[in-house]
This record gives structure tokens, sequence and C-alpha cells, in this order.
């Protein structure tokens, strides 16, 4: 959006703000599901909601769903509609019941957030079950590798999983989650880690006081891989060696800055068949796959249209099943809304700060790198970019103008998703053991309009310095138990920083700095030419927070140029332990390597790192430049060498340039990092 058309568009809404009706009126019109009620468990629903407003909006929609005897739910939280002749229309909400059959309640509530008014209104729909004469079920989704299966209710304190073999001559078995029962309702599953075209047997298993019982065996045979979908190619690269065969699934989340592909989500076996997929399937739609969740849901952020005026890119946080049905959804727009009523003022909206923003002016941007859900009670974490206009010369900007920063704010979602905690970046500058303002970029990162890499840009442009300086460049969260602290990476830093979260009372305050120029000593037993990790990615604690911490070191600093860096050098992967004890007694404040091996490929971006079960080591070198002259990656296993700080690459999976890559023993159990 222009100059022009930006303060046109703040001038209309602040003169529509003032001469809103004292007593503005917002009615729901209409609230129409696609298909009557009844529909079995697994059916789509899209419900169309029409409204009108006597205050000119725009007027936001959400969604709300309450389970047969169970708790409301936010399932998609307030995104603005669109506006023809006086009637406002919903986006559609697509609800996908997957669970127990019953009578569910649809609420929708409506708000215009200029004038404050509220409507509801809730609808019933009932969800008959799928199985009949108390036989099992198995039918197929939308995705051709996901089967939907439903059994017969089970007794209270028994659970229930879903086992499923190749019928194929040494066809691999496997299982879903366990599922407590719930009679007298039946139980259903998404089956998911099969290979294309091929038939399955399936049944149910019921353990009950320690004893397993098999249900009636039912078939099923996948579909094609769809050919309008782009799926990514792998490719063994090297020989194999003594790999974790019980991570036996590789799940990445390919992501193309070059060619602009949007390919799915995908899983493979440890040789490259694709075992499933996630694919948002809209035009231009980018979706960016944070984490895998328990039980087989995932964190996902998308390019989805929504209530953000000056932004379409990366502004919906869903949760997504297997089967790719939005569980929930929010947006920036109403998180923006949310983080102004608590106080948060630099996240204001980009399109409402005129032009040239003020010094001091501040705004909300777009979701980027991370969402985690591992924080206790089911709440989640993510991340949102910050642009921030600083004085002349700010950062050594040497321009003559005032200077846009962008920074990262961290944002706590409680268990339904509604704000409950926030950590700005900004509001720690000025050095004394925070964040110093003054510290630019380690190798002078900066970003302009449509910058591959950078968010969407919003206050550049005339009387701002021509160029944003990407100061922090967060991209990982890791939620530490052991002190309820939130641990984030910081790339353009080459800093691991530790907050003060404590399970959200805590004071947003830096607790250290770890990296080059922070509060750690690096114990160089192995008298390493360069210690510590730059631009990094993916910092997490394994077995549960006691350690050790893992790391993707991408290097960038490292391989920069004399006198900064070393001059060349490929990516490491890192596994260090952490001893946090202050200062005195001495040892303290100190990392020491456990692994900071070679991978023999330098990433210049992205990539991740995990401890496997084996105790061998995973690292995904996300962004390499191919012989080809294409950016591909690999996931590659690390054996490490006993008394080094080495190890033996003993499996390679080449493949599509991507964000990040797990290991896991199924779909349904995810690394804990």
């Amino acid at each position: 959006m222009n100059a022009t058309k930006t303060r046109v568009w703040y001038l209309i809404s602040l003169l529509a703000a003032l001469c809103a009706p004292a007593h503005a009126t917002v009615r729901i019109s209409s609230v129409q599901p696609s298909l009557s009620a009844p529909q079995p468990v697994g059916t789509s629903i899209v419900w169309a909601v029409t409204a009108t407003d006597t205050n000119p909006g725009p007027l936001t929609f959400q969604f709300n769903v309450t389970p047969p005897s169970g708790p409301l739910a936010m399932a998609w939280d307030f995104n603005a509609g669109t506006l023809n002749s006086g009637t406002w229309t919903s986006q559609p909400f697509t609800w996908t019941p997957t669970g127990i059959e019953g009578s569910y309640q649809i609420q929708v509530v409506i708000k215009d957030f200029t004038s404050g008014e509220t409507a509801s209104h809730t609808a019933y729909f009932q969800v008959s079950s799928l199985v009949s004469g108390g036989l099992p079920v198995v039918l197929p989704t939308a995705n051709p590798l996901v089967a939907l299966f439903s059994a017969p209710s089970c007794a209270a304190g028994s659970s229930m999983r879903v086992w499923f073999r190749a019928q194929s001559p040494g066809g691999s078995g496997s299982a879903t989650n366990w599922a407590i029962c719930h009679p007298p309702l039946s139980m259903t599953f998404e089956v998911a880690g099969m290979t294309p075209s091929t038939t399955y047997n399936m049944y149910s298993q019921t353990l009950t006081a320690g004893q397993v019982a098999n249900g009636s065996t039912l078939s099923f045979a996948t579909g094609v891989l769809p050919s309008a979908i782009p799926f990514p190619p792998f490719k063994i690269s090297g020989p194999p060696g003594a790999i974790d065969s019980a991570d036996s699934v590789v799940l990445l989340s390919p992501i193309q800055f070059d060619t602009k592909t949007i390919y799915p989500a995908v899983a493979s076996k440890l040789s490259g068949q694709i075992i499933w997929y996630y694919y948002a399937n809209t035009t231009n739609h980018s979706q960016l796959l944070t984490r895998p969740l328990p039980g087989g849901t995932f964190l996902s952020i998308q390019d989805v249209p929504a209530w953000n005026p000056a932004s379409l890119q990366k502004q919906v946080l869903r949760e997504v099943d297997l089967a790719g049905n939005v569980i929930r959804e929010t947006n920036t727009g109403v998180l923006q809304q949310q983080l102004l009523a608590m106080g948060a003022t630099d996240a204001a909206p980009c399109n409402g700060l005129g032009s040239p923003a003020p010094v001091g002016a501040a705004c909300l941007g777009s979701f980027h790198h991370d969402a985690i859900q591992t924080l206790p009670g089911g709440q989640t974490a993510l991340l949102v970019d910050i642009e921030k206009i600083f004085p002349v010369g700010t950062q050594g900007d040497a321009s003559g103008l005032p200077v846009d920063i962008i920074g990262d704010m961290i944002i706590v979602l409680d268990s339904n998703w509604q704000v409950s905690w926030y950590f700005d970046a900004f509001q720690h500058a000025g050095g004394g053991g925070q964040l110093d303002i003054n510290r630019p970029a380690v190798l002078g990162e900066t970003c302009g309009v449509s910058t591959p890499g950078c968010p969407p840009m919003f206050l550049l442009g005339p009387g701002i310095a021509p160029l944003a300086q990407d100061w922090l460049h967060a991209n990982s969260l890791y939620y530490q138990p052991q002190d309820g602290s939130i641990i984030w990476s910081s790339r353009h830093q080459d800093w691991v920083i530790k907050i003060e979260y404590n399970n959200g009372l805590g004071n947003a305050n830096v607790v250290w700095l770890m990296g080059q120029d922070g509060a750690f000593t690096f114990n160089n037993i192995y008298s390493d030419p360069w210690p510590w990790f730059s631009h990094q990615h993916d910092v997490g604690v394994e077995n549960g927070g006691m350690g050790p911490m893992t790391i993707f070191d991408n290097g960038n600093t490292r391989v920069s140029p004399p006198p900064l860096g070393l001059g060349s050098g490929d990516s490491r992967g890192m596994s260090l332990t952490v001893d946090e004890t202050p200062c005195p007694p001495s040892p303290c404040m100190q990392v020491t390597p456990v692994l900071s091996v070679d991978l023999g490929v330098y990433s210049t971006a992205m990539g991740s790192a995990q401890l496997l079960g084996n105790g061998n080591y995973f690292f995904l070198a996300a962004a390499v430049r191919l012989p080809s002259g294409a950016v591909g990656s690999y996931s590659i296993e690390i054996l490490p060498i006993p008394g080094t700080d080495t190890g033996t690459q003993v499996y390679n999976l080449e493949g599509t340039e991507s964000y990040r890559a797990w290991r896991m023993p199924n779909m349904y159990q995810p690394p804990t990092t």
C-alpha cells in the first residue's frame, strides 16, 4: 500500500470512528450450514453467516464449538468479513467433526471493534456415528493417504488405538496414539503413515487392565499422490550406517525462496518414500509447518487473508489434523486488538501510523518462524515481527533519515488461543543486561520491500531510511520446564536468549545472553578455532529440559571473510551442556561441547537439530547450494565418536530446500524439543 493510499485509509478510518453512531448496532441476519443435520462423523460442513452493522466496520466474525457434554472452545477467531450492499458476509468457516457423535453447539459472535458492539447466535447440529450394527468401519478422507477408522464403544477405564499393516509381503506395521474410551460413544481415529497405492489391514486394539484385545480386521486401500500437487523429490545420499531405525519417519516443512514453488509439508520413510502430506491447496498460499503435536496434529503459519489490512503474508496460525482439517485458527488482526487492550503500544496497525511514521511509532507485522505448544495447560507461544522507527543514525545507519528497525515479539496464547502474556524486544533496548538497540545485526543484515527471507515491510518509504535494520531475526522458541522460562534464538545477534516467563507470571526480562560476547564462557576442551555458534537455528534442550542443548549452527559469521570470520567452513551440528550457576563460585555460566560436528555442507539459513532415542543426532542442513545450482537440503544423522566432539554420518536424505525437519517413530509421537 503506497503512502497516499495509507494516509487516505487512515483518515477515513479516523473519520468513521469519530462519526460512528453513539449506539451502533450489529445484527446477525442468517447462520447457514452447507449441509442439513444430521451428518456422520468426518463430514465437512461449511458455515456462512451474514450480518449488518450501522457503523462502517469492519465487522468481524468468531466461531466457537461446544461438543456434546464438553466445554465451549474457540475454533475460528474474529476475522473480518466482506461488505456488499450493506451486508457483511463471513469468510467461510469449515467445520469437520472427527471426534464423538452427538449434539454440537456452533456459536457465532460478531463484533465491530470500532464501536465495541457485539451480537451472537447459537445453532445446534447433530452429528451421527459412523458405526452401525456394532461393526467398525473405515472410510477415506480428503487426504488419499489418511483413513478415518471408527470402532464401537469400549469400556470406561480402557483405552483404544488402531493397528495397521500393509498387506504386501514384509509390510511394516504401525499404530495410532492411544485414546481414552468414552462409553457409550464410538471411537474415531485418523490413520496416517501409509504409502500411496497400497492396501492395508487395520483393526482396533483395546487396552484393559494391561490386556490387549483386537477388534475385527478391515482393509483400506490408499490412493495415489495427486498430480496437481508438486511433491518434492528425495534421494539417499551416501552409504547407510548404524541409524536409529526406531525414529523411522522424516517429517519436513519445505520452503522455496528461489523457485517460489509451494510444496506440501511431507513425511517420508527413511528411504524417502512419502507416507503423508499436508497441502493447504490455495493459490499463492504459503504454509509453514512449525511443529508436530502429540496425537497427530500440527501448528502451521499460513498466508491467508485476515484482519490486518496492511498485510497479506503469514497472518494466520492454524492447528490442523492429519487429514488437513483445520481444528482452530487465529490471526494477526485479532491478536493485535488483544495486545493493544493489554497496553502493548508497539502492536499498533501498520497502516494507521501515517507516512512517514514518526520516531517512536511501532506496529505489528506478521507471524514468522515458530509456534510451539509445549507450555503448561496447552498454551501456545509464537513469534511476530515488530517494526519501530528510531532516530537518525541508530545502528550506524548513514542515510540521514529516521531508521526502521525490525524487532520481535513473543506472544503466549492460553488454551483457548487468547493472548495471556507477551515479550516485546523493544522494551529492553538500552543495554544494562538487556537487549541493546545500539548493537546492530552482526553481519549488518537489512530488509527492503519484498526482500527474500524478510517479513513484509510497511513503514519504509519517503522520509524513512531506504533499508530497515534486521536487528534480531528470532527463529526458534523453546519452553524450559525446570524454571518456566522461554529460550529463543536470535540469528542476527548470534545469541541464544533466555526470557523470564515464569509460566505467565514473569516480568519478561532477559535472564541471560549466550554466544559470542554473551554471559557464558565456552569451555573449549577441543581447541576449536571458533567454538561459538553463529546465525544458528532450532535451539532446544533435550530430555525434558535436562539437557543437552542442541543447535543447528549455520555458521554465517564464522565463515564470513576476515577479520570478522574465518573465511570458510561448513555448517555444524552442535550439542552443548550448559551450567547456569551464577558467578561466583567457579566454574559458573559455562558451556561445554558434547558435539560440534562439521556436516560437510554450508546451509546459509534455516535448519534443525535433534537428539534421537538411540543417542545419535539428527540435523537438517536446510538451504544448501547443490552442484546443479539449485538449493536443496540434507537430512543428516550423526553417530557420535566417543571421546571427541565429532561423529560419523550414517544417514543422509537429500531433498528440497526446507525450513525444518523432525525424526519421529510415527505420525503421532513428535519430538519433545
